[in-house]
């Protein structure tokens, strides 16, 4: 009985001592971590915008008016008239391949001159190339050194009167494609004049 008796009192301070353990196991926490990766494949883009200054027919800008897609000059000997193509590559856009093409009518040499402007490289007859890397603003490209055309001096007034029914043009069309997957520049505008 003695030995019945000893266990009586240690019976409880086990039990206790089994819900302390088990207080302190049950709140231990083991270290974790965990992390993910989430891919997300949006759609790039290249966009421009080709305009240029609205002026009078003698080629003075017309001071606050917007830009235009189209002009009309009359023909002065040895005058020069504004005349700012420019190519816009909208903020945003890929880098990429920046072709301008320059369209003369037949007789349009007889009269008037003008210089591409720095920057661009010519890839064949009237149409001209440059590389333009991804920027997150606008980038403007003019087209024309000094952004004007001059009348030649040598125009005579026979010519000017054939001019009336035959008025010489010059016209510009501006093409942009991504750089990726195009190694160069004839192969890009093999693509984009299709």
């Amino acid at each position: 009985m003695k030995a019945r008796n000893r266990i009586k009192p240690l019976l409880p301070l086990c039990c206790a001592l089994l819900l302390v353990a088990a207080g302190v196991f049950g709140t231990l926490a083991y270290l974790t971590g965990t992390d993910t990766v989430n891919n997300t494949f949006t759609v790039g883009n290249v966009k421009i915008a080709l305009d240029e200054a609205k002026v009078t027919t003698d080629g003075t800008p017309v001071e606050g008016a917007d830009r235009v897609k189209a002009n009309e000059y009359h023909l002065l000997p040895g005058h020069t008239y504004t005349k700012d193509p420019t190519v816009t590559v909208k903020a945003n856009s890929e880098t990429c391949w920046l072709f301008v093409e320059v369209t003369e009518s037949e007789n349009l040499n007889n009269f008037i001159t003008y210089t591409i402007a720095n920057g661009w490289t010519e890839l064949e007859s009237g149409v001209y190339y440059r590389e333009v890397s991804a920027s997150n603003a606008d980038q403007t490209f003019p087209v024309l050194a000094g952004n004007t055309v001059t009348v030649k001096s040598d125009v005579t007034k026979t010519m000017l009167e054939t001019a009336k029914t035959d008025a010489p043009t010059l016209t510009f069309k501006a093409y942009a494609i991504q750089r990726d997957h195009f190694a160069t520049a004839a192969a890009a505008w093999a693509e984009v004049s299709k």
